[in-house]
């Protein structure tokens, strides 16, 4: 997939400016899962994860390589049990047996310690949750925690960490820290109450084991379903890490978004937000849909921030009592002939007005400046004026005279 380049904007005076328009990313150190890489200035990596019982072998392998094929990078699968850990085994080798070596991470939750050791054998990262890794079953009748009882829990957490940490470690792969603001340990909602200062330092208590056995290959998430505790406690996170001189990468999302266009939107509130801050290195949308639908919505994020450019961006005006065609019907023409094309910017506006100004940028312009024709343009420069039903037909030919065009 293509990135933009360094983008600059005119002043007043039509000279260039030295304003940098692209996104500052917080620098990150590179965590490798298996081909592919989160962080370290590497281009921002496309998650989702398969519904499937990992049971089912064959229905897996399918829904991965469906994912994969249409720009999932890493996919995620879920591991409850160590038959489903086996499992996993024989996905893996039957994608590389019939497909290829997808990467793939192994989510280990409630007790998960065995689990997560037999599946790190197989595939390339793990995510764990800090607040069931291990599961203590809440005392209604407790009113507090003393120092001591929070330090016994840690240094079990430890122990129940450090094997798997040392096993990760020393076969080069990688873990993500995942923390849900709807799952904190009881200590940590008794410390901190069920706040964005909860999560960070969940997060942070498992970090630092990790660390004291000398392994860095974390990536960290900090996911809430309210959009306001999502960005909180990664702007918290992020703080606390610079904070501490660690470089971790950060997985962004918005966990049980919904579905349909409110989903799309409570996502893109959250991941974009952050993405604008110049946080995150890794992104998943999470839709109560099918997994596929998922990877469209990450791919627009990050294309209309410039932080990938994957697709034809449309710069399109509103329309409205000057435009001088059916502008909603002509952009569907357009898109429709071009959408299979990478990197361009091509522009459709209804008149001269805006047109040529609003239009500046793009590779491609489409404008109605008299009725019955379209100026076609190149960057700022009319090219030619034809008939509008030849319109799409000649952007084509301009596109193709330009080596520009790839049969769809």
């Amino acid at each position: 997939m293509q990135t933009l380049p360094t983008l600059t904007t005119s002043n007043t005076t039509g000279n260039q400016s030295t304003i940098d328009t692209t996104i500052k990313r917080r620098k990150t150190r590179s965590v490798k899962v298996g081909n592919v890489t989160i962080g370290g200035g590497y281009p921002i990596v496309v998650q989702s994860m398969i519904n499937e019982d990992t049971l089912d072998i064959d229905g897996s392998v399918a829904a991965i390589r469906r994912l994969h094929e249409i720009g999932c990078e890493i996919v995620r699968v879920t591991v409850p049990s160590i038959a489903h850990a086996v499992a996993l085994a024989e996905i893996k080798q039957k994608l590389i047996k019939t497909y290829q070596d997808v990467p793939i991470v192994a989510d280990v939750h409630h007790n998960g310690m065995k689990i997560a050791l037999e599946v790190a054998k197989h595939i390339e990262k793990v995510r764990i949750n800090p607040g069931l890794y291990v599961f203590e079953k809440p005392n209604s009748k407790r009113t507090e925690y003393s120092k001591a009882e929070f330090d016994e829990i840690g240094e079990k957490i430890r122990e129940t960490l450090a094997p798997l940490v040392i096993s990760l470690r020393d076969q080069g792969k990688a873990m993500r820290i995942g923390v849900n603001h709807g799952s904190l340990a009881e200590r940590m909602l008794f410390s901190y109450g069920d706040t964005p200062e909860g999560m960070v330092e969940s997060a942070l208590e498992f970090i630092r084991i990790c660390e004291s056995l000398d392994f860095r290959n974390l990536v960290i998430s900090m996911k809430a379903s309210r959009v306001p505790v999502m960005v909180a406690a990664y702007r918290l996170m992020a703080k606390r890490l610079d904070e501490l001189g660690m470089d971790y990468p950060l997985h962004l999302g918005v966990t049980e978004a919904g579905d349909g266009e409110y989903g799309r939107i409570k996502s893109t509130a959250g991941i974009a937000t952050l993405l604008a801050d110049g946080l995150g290195d890794t992104i998943r949308v999470s839709l109560t849909e099918p997994p596929e639908k998922e990877i469209p919505v990450c791919y627009s994020i990050l294309q209309a921030l410039g932080l990938r450019k994957t697709m034809v961006e449309y710069v399109a005006c509103p329309s409205c009592g000057r435009t001088l065609f059916n502008l909603e019907e002509v952009l569907h023409k357009v898109r429709e002939a071009t959408k299979h094309l990478t990197g361009l910017d091509i522009a459709v506006m209804g008149c001269i007005v805006n047109g040529p100004g609003e239009m500046a940028d793009a590779d491609y312009g489409y404008v109605g400046k008299t009725p019955g024709y379209i100026s076609l343009y190149r960057g700022r420069e009319e090219i030619k004026k034809v008939p509008e039903a030849q319109g799409v037909e000649e952007l084509i030919k301009l596109i193709e005279a330009d080596g520009r065009w790839v049969e769809p």
